[in-house]
């Protein structure tokens, strides 16, 4: 079984993440590969290309010279494609690129090149990747960290829920992107030198790839994991401060009711009473 180290945001190795066979550890398959990245770039084309025909260019409507006595070749419209803002001959015309590609295949292509990554060891696993703020130069400190920073490299972060301290702090990185793990594609994981995802989108990754969980549920799931989380963090912290503070006022009551007040009442009482007898 395939495993990997994960990291923290400081670049210490903080536990050892075993991975799915079926999603991390397959052999790649270079045709199926190919055939995805073919028609994946194909898809993007938009199929605007067009020229215009001899009957489409404006003008020509008149016959250059007469027919015959000239010298010169006959001819019938100064827009034929021979002459000088003439039509196009067999020019592109609008259409469609499109190439179908079954679902086995796609996801047999994402699995190959995850499972590529995971073998060179370019596949960087985080138990946590968030901000506090939007800054550049804390997402390059943490990528420097990581051991990612080297130059060249490109660096592809795919995130279980978008969070825009991390978008607004790569957005000015040339080498860095930031996506969620749902727009995962053949194209961007092999583009990308290095992969860097926490340990909720390995999560999502077994789920959708290896269980053959719909990507909403995956997300749906991942995300009531996170709140669980974060639910559990809050009444952790808040027990602790509850903890605290009866301490402080265990120590605080008794020197004041002990030493303060009998004190005070004893030295002001017979004051009191000998001002009012004079």
């Amino acid at each position: 079984m395939p495993s990997t180290t994960v990291y923290n945001m400081a670049g210490e190795a903080v536990e050892q993440l075993e991975l799915s066979e079926q999603v991390f550890g397959v052999t790649p398959n270079r045709a199926v590969l190919h055939q995805v990245v073919t028609a994946q770039l194909v898809n993007r084309r938009q199929g605007t290309a067009s020229t215009k025909t001899r009957s489409e260019v404006s003008g020509g409507g008149k016959k250059p010279y007469k027919q015959k006595g000239t010298g010169r070749a006959r001819q019938g419209s100064t827009r034929a494609p021979q002459f000088r803002h003439g039509g196009t001959v067999f020019g592109p015309r609008p259409h469609e690129y499109h190439h179908d590609v079954p679902k086995k295949m796609r996801r047999l292509a994402i699995k190959s090149v995850l499972s590529d990554k995971v073998a060179n060891e370019k596949l960087i696993v985080v138990n946590e990747l968030a901000l506090e703020s939007p800054r550049t130069k804390d997402m390059l400190e943490i990528l420097e960290k990581l051991l990612v920073a080297d130059k060249g490299k490109r660096v592809l972060m795919m995130l279980p829920r978008r969070d825009e301290n991390i978008v607004l702090s790569a957005r000015n990185i040339p080498a860095a992107k930031v996506q969620h793990v749902s727009s995962i594609n053949v194209v961007e994981l092999l583009k990308h030198d290095c992969v860097i995802m926490p340990v909720k989108t390995v999560r999502w990754l077994e789920l959708v790839f290896g269980d053959g969980v719909s990507a909403d549920e995956a997300t749906r799931k991942i995300l009531e994991e996170m709140d669980a989380e974060t639910a559990l963090d809050e009444t952790t912290a808040d027990d602790e401060s509850g903890s605290e503070e009866p301490v402080d006022a265990s120590e605080e009551v008794p020197g004041e009711s002990g030493s303060e007040e009998p004190v005070d009442a004893s030295e002001e009482a017979p004051a009191e009473t000998d001002d009012e007898a004079q």
